[in-house]
């Protein structure tokens, strides 16, 4: 299982109050190569990548409050890592977070990569580098993430993830085009402002093996935190390239999350998890998906009230009967702004919702982004109204 590393970072979020997260739901075109997989359409996809990034850092209206940004997995170019990080260094305002998905690269180029970003990546290096001592595993595709944390003194820090399971289509029976594991993720500790969170990749929220999982790492390692500090996991964030976001095991993985089945876990009681997929545009060589991908969803404990509407752009449900309030949007291209729900329950005396949609986006004829005027006609229940439980 991957060791759960703690990390201290200077970010001044405003405390008490909701923070800020917008997913960015885009296409993936994906092809198989001698390294994994690669983005067919490298320049044209950076434009896309390029043109959230410039909208976040305008800031115009309401996303001058943004705090996090969650790009899908697999979707920045590994040419245009570069690009991104001066994006954020140069144009992003302070306390923010910006996660990207990268295309695959060899394990030489990570571990290069790990050892230029060492003051950051110290503990990572030291694993990869015993699976670098164990065998010939070099040029073994890498599946990565980047976490880029703006900090509120304009420090750039950056932390580099590998996915430790593969998708179906990353498994080889030649050991040279199979993916490299993952050994770490990392829980970030924020201060002042007492947020905690994680950043992992799409099925390394349901890997498990016969004793353990990742999910229970986590779980574990939350708790000590609770236990020691009185502080939990505010945020889980996992990006996606998944054609199948509501597969029952990511239902059942859920329900353990949030039902105190076998002990009590105070230490993700009052996590907000955040599942950022691609868009049903997404095509994958010799996949047979199609237009299936999309419905990026957002799960907080049942202890949270949230009203039960159905709208052209989003729906809110319990996930088929889990112990869950559920977020769910669409399955087109999208930017979908919301809040995170503040650290602690709702009182249930009150009408205020914990969980709001700010803004949802997309690609006018110009490839400008503009706002939708989500339709409200259909709506099932009244806004107001709460979740039957």
């Amino acid at each position: 299982m991957p060791l759960i590393i703690d990390k201290k970072l200077n970010l001044e979020f405003p405390l008490g109050h909701h923070l800020h997260c917008m997913v960015a739901q885009i296409p993936n075109h994906l092809k198989r190569a001698d390294v994994g997989y690669r983005v067919v359409d490298p320049d044209q996809k950076w434009h896309l990548v390029n043109s959230v990034l410039d909208l976040v850092a305008a800031g115009a209206g309401n996303l001058k409050k943004l705090h996090f940004l969650l790009f899908p997995e697999s979707s920045l170019p590994a040419s245009r890592f570069e690009d991104a990080l001066a994006a954020v260094e140069k144009r992003f305002p302070p306390n923010t977070v910006t996660i990207f998905g990268i295309e695959h690269i060899r394990l030489r180029e990570y571990r290069a990569l790990l050892e230029r970003f060492r003051s950051d990546n110290g503990e990572a290096i030291e694993m990869v580098d015993r699976d670098i001592d164990s065998g010939d595993v070099l040029d073994m595709p890498v599946n990565w993430c980047c976490i880029v944390v703006k900090e509120a003194d304009g420090q750039l820090r950056v932390f580099l993830e590998a996915k430790s399971h593969p998708f179906h289509g990353e498994e080889y029976i030649d050991k040279f085009h199979d993916l490299y594991r993952g050994r770490h993720f990392y829980l970030f500790r924020c201060r002042p402002s007492c947020f905690n969170f994680m950043a992992i990749i799409c099925l390394d929220y349901l890997y498990r093996d016969l004793y353990s999982s990742n999910i229970r790492q986590i779980i574990d390692h939350a708790n000590q935190l609770f236990y020691t500090t009185r502080q939990g996991l505010d945020a889980l964030f996992v990006i996606q390239c998944n054609p199948k976001p509501e597969h029952r095991a990511y239902r059942d993985v859920i329900s353990g999350f949030y039902g105190e089945y076998l002990e009590d876990m105070p230490g993700v009681r009052e996590t907000v998890t955040v599942f950022g997929n691609v868009s049903q545009e997404t095509e994958i060589e010799d996949s047979s998906a199609d237009g299936v991908f999309g419905s990026s969803y957002v799960v907080i404990s049942q202890n949270h009230r949230l009203a039960r509407v159905r709208f052209s752009e989003f729906t809110t449900d319990d996930f088929d009967g889990a112990p869950v309030c559920r977020l769910r949007f669409g399955k087109g291209t999208r930017l979908l702004y919301f809040n995170l729900p503040p650290q602690h329950e709702i009182d249930p005396r009150t009408s205020r919702v914990p969980l709001k949609v700010h803004a949802i986006m997309c690609l006018d004829e110009s490839g400008a982004w503009r706002k939708i005027v989500v339709d409200q006609s259909s709506a099932d229940y009244e806004i107001g109204q709460v979740a039957d439980r």
